[in-house]
């Protein structure tokens, strides 16, 4: 049993008529009677009781048309698929985004991506490292921006650009006079994220931190924008991304810039195999024209 085979079924059931079944379907008659006789046999039943005025379907016939129609559907389906993906700019792309980049990268791209490529649309899911290099090994994800190396070799990588850190600060605090502010100065009220986000380690490292517990008073944001209020509310100070600079000025907070040169590196992870590399491209372009 094929295709078309099932094609001439229904074809004779639509029109009840051989000839006009042959027509439509651009084939001789005794071509489509063959191959239905042909179909029948492989069945092992009757589709259509003939005679020389009329066709009819069979009761069992009535219940295999309704899966043929189906299988047909589902087959062109499988064309428009497969048509559709060989333009790699229409579609869907799922993208992974960490939650201290997504707020802030992602409208600045937003339009300027859907300008250049109108039938490519994104799919954003945001969430913490881990989970989203989780779903971008189980391909619920194509691609992910992320702040950290990935040793792994299982996954590609392309560096986009390099963010750096600024000394976010309360108002009034002792250290916002200073034109720049050396990070360890940071370290005794540092304000974190809670761990899980890369962010909070790079801080940690940063102010020389590194594997230090925090200080029993210390506070620990679910979300960067908290993190901010927390700062301009005096709680303490933080590190911020420069992308996050206008959002925390706006609560308040003074920025200053670091003596060390301390920055996060953004990239996009994707799997080797995934089919749409002129899609990331795309993506990468849009990236880098913000000169970010």
């Amino acid at each position: 049993m094929n295709l078309q085979e099932l094609t001439y079924f229904v074809a004779v059931a639509d029109h009840r008529h051989f000839g006009r079944a042959a027509q439509a379907c651009h084939v001789s008659q005794p071509t489509l009677s063959g191959q239905l006789l042909k179909l029948e046999q492989q069945l092992g039943v009757t589709l259509f009781e003939r005679n020389n005025r009329s066709v009819s379907i069979t009761p069992v016939g009535e219940k295999i048309l309704e899966h043929a129609r189906r299988a047909l559907e589902e087959a062109g389906l499988v064309e428009l698929v497969a048509k559709t993906s060989q333009d790699q700019l229409v579609g869907p792309l799922k993208l992974g985004v960490i939650p201290t980049l997504a707020p802030y990268l992602i409208p600045l791209i937003l339009g300027p991506l859907r300008d250049a490529h109108p039938r490519l649309t994104i799919e954003l899911w945001e969430d913490v490292t881990v989970s989203l290099l989780e779903r971008l090994r189980g391909q619920r994800l194509d691609a992910a921006l992320l702040a950290t190396e990935i040793p792994e070799s299982d996954l590609t990588t392309i560096d986009l650009f390099n963010e750096p850190f600024l000394a976010a600060l309360p108002s009034g605090h002792r250290l916002a006079s200073r034109k720049k502010i050396d990070q360890a100065d940071l370290a005794d009220d540092l304000l974190v994220l809670a761990d899980g986000h890369c962010l909070a380690g790079q801080a940690r490292d940063a102010c020389g931190r590194r594997g230090e517990a925090l200080p029993q008073r210390a506070l620990q944001a679910a979300s960067l924008e908290t993190l901010a209020n927390l700062v301009a509310a005096g709680y303490g100070t933080t590190l911020a991304p420069q992308l996050a600079a206008s959002s925390m000025e706006r609560r308040g907070v003074v920025l200053r810039p670091l003596l060390g040169k301390t920055s996060r590196t953004i990239r996009l992870a994707s799997r080797p195999t995934f089919p749409r590399p002129k899609a990331l491209q795309a993506l990468v372009k849009v990236i880098a024209a913000q000169r970010l």
